[in-house]
């Protein structure tokens, strides 16, 4: 299995978050690496470049309940400003004033101001978090740098940092110009492309590149107009192939990526492959069906990037119509994992965790029949994980009553009652405190950051805990300078890298 393979699946998963096509961030990727050709970079520059533009947006499901906060719809909102956030403030604020869809994107000082601190705070969030992760994913320090600096501007008025010029690296410079390409093409064809390249020429864009794009940037649009997903694979600049535990630390991303669309379901991927993998070796399944369980459980929900926040975020019931988008991220996940071949034998796995033995479940709506061992084990413990947890519209489940839940499921013949029993007896709810933290944090910033990585405000957090919400904010300051982050999205990543969110009694 090739890296490139996954973190092309990766891509059309954050497509989806950006409320984008399937395919636009190869696209960008093939463009940005052309571009990356006809100025004549070296192959280390043009490995950074080409990741760049695969995995710009990586970070766009940390800051979605952010950024659904004052939007409502988050990909609605990435989908209408897409065209113009390299442009000026002015644009931006333009277009969202049209759809009437983002009144609370006014500030005081008119549309454009509100807006532009909101901005800066979400792309602040979403820098930090794709930069994290693509260290994780061991693609060096230069696509790592690259993605830390996602929106900065030729001319300094970009960000998260305002670096001017040739400061800016160049898998950001070339990632930001060839994804302006892309969506213009789109819009309106290679003289779209031509106009606004040139009012951004040196504003918004290297001059050299722009020109680059104006050279040869026809040509390359022509060349990815209809599947671009074999000349990705061509392109790959490294062969790095995956297996084993550096694969299962790949999908581990790819669990956190999906996760971090929700602060409540923080976790919840990690633990759910977890548990499913437990339980399906405790039922006497061989090796490699445990560990497509575990890994299939590590990527059920990343069609959940495709769903917008507010309909996960629903304190009440949902409408009919928020219940056909939930019912659409499992065909999400399982079209996305089918799109490479390193990852279909996942596909059909992972897109049934939400099928139900009596045919009720989603989104094709299987019978027993139908469903193998391996389904059966994904399905009970994605349904064990979601009591235990804390929801919108419910407080979490104890372990007992939980185990007794998914039992009362068995007997009503949703779930297969050996899974289920498989799964309650595979959960280990004991919480194993270590003797230290890392990054020499307390016991208190611990529980502090716990609860302030699930979303609570700082009010909620300090009313939880007995403290006031100025003694919160000390805390977070300490603990956000000791594990290196600025941000509640790098933060949450941390903590579920690192084991700090289980908090089960």
């Amino acid at each position: 299995m090739r890296l490139v393979e996954v973190l092309g699946a990766l891509s059309l998963a954050t497509d989806l978050g950006m409320g984008q096509p399937p395919g636009h961030a190869v696209r960008t990727c093939l463009l940005a690496d052309g571009l990356a050709a006809a100025l004549d970079l070296d192959a280390a520059e043009r490995a950074e470049v080409f990741y760049s533009g695969l995995l710009r947006f990586i970070g766009c499901t940390a800051d979605a309940a952010e950024v659904a906060g004052f939007a409502g719809d988050e990909i609605a909102l990435a989908a209408t400003v897409a065209p113009f956030a390299m442009g000026e403030p002015d644009d931006e604020a333009g277009a969202l004033a049209a759809t009437g869809h983002f009144p609370a994107a006014a500030g005081p000082a008119g549309p454009a101001a509100g807006l532009g601190e909101l901005k800066a705070a979400s792309i602040r969030a979403h820098c930090e978090a794709a930069g994290m992760l693509a260290a994780r994913l061991g693609l060096g320090t230069g696509v790592e740098t690259a993605l830390r600096h996602g929106f900065e501007r030729w001319d300094g008025s970009g960000h998260p940092h305002g670096l001017t010029g040739e400061a800016i690296p160049v898998g950001t410079r070339l990632a930001v110009l060839a994804r302006d390409v892309e969506l213009w093409h789109r819009l309106g064809g290679f003289a779209a492309v031509r106009d606004t390249l040139r009012a951004r020429r040196g504003r918004a864009h290297d001059p050299r590149a722009v020109d680059a794009v104006l050279d040869v940037g026809e040509g390359l649009l022509d060349r990815v107009a209809d599947d671009p997903w074999p000349q990705l694979l061509d392109a790959d600049p490294d062969l790095t192939e995956v297996r084993g535990e550096r694969l299962d630390a790949v999908l581990d991303v790819l669990a956190d990526f999906a996760d971090a669309k929700v602060p409540w379901a923080l976790g919840h991927s990690r633990d759910v492959a977890a548990l499913a993998g437990r339980a399906a070796a405790g039922l006497g399944l061989d090796a490699a069906a445990v560990a497509g369980v575990r890994r299939a459980g590590l990527v059920h929900d990343l069609g959940r990037t495709g769903v917008g926040h507010r309909v996960w975020d629903r304190p009440g019931r949902l409408t009919a119509d928020d219940w056909e988008r939930v019912r659409l991220h499992p065909y999400l996940t399982e079209r996305i994992l089918r799109r490479t071949a390193a990852l279909e034998p996942l596909a059909e796995l992972a897109g049934a965790h939400h099928e139900r033995l009596d045919g009720s479940g989603y989104h094709r709506g299987l019978r027993a029949r139908d469903l193998v061992p391996a389904q059966r084990v994904l399905a009970a413990a994605d349904g064990y994980q979601a009591r235990v947890q804390d929801r919108p519209h419910r407080p979490r489940l104890t372990a007992p009553a939980a185990a007794a839940a998914l039992a009362d499921d068995a007997r009503a013949g949703a779930l297969d009652a050996r899974a289920a029993a498989a799964v309650a007896a595979a959960e280990d709810v004991r919480i194993h405190v270590p003797a230290t933290w890392p990054a020499g944090l307390t016991d208190r910033e611990v529980d502090v950051l716990r609860l302030a990585c699930r979303g609570l405000s700082r009010q909620a957090v300090g009313q939880r805990l007995g403290i006031s919400a100025k003694t919160v904010s000390r805390h977070l300051e300490n603990s956000y300078a000791k594990i290196g982050v600025g941000t509640r999205a790098g933060a949450a990543l941390y903590a579920v890298q690192h084991g700090l969110l289980s908090d089960r009694e």
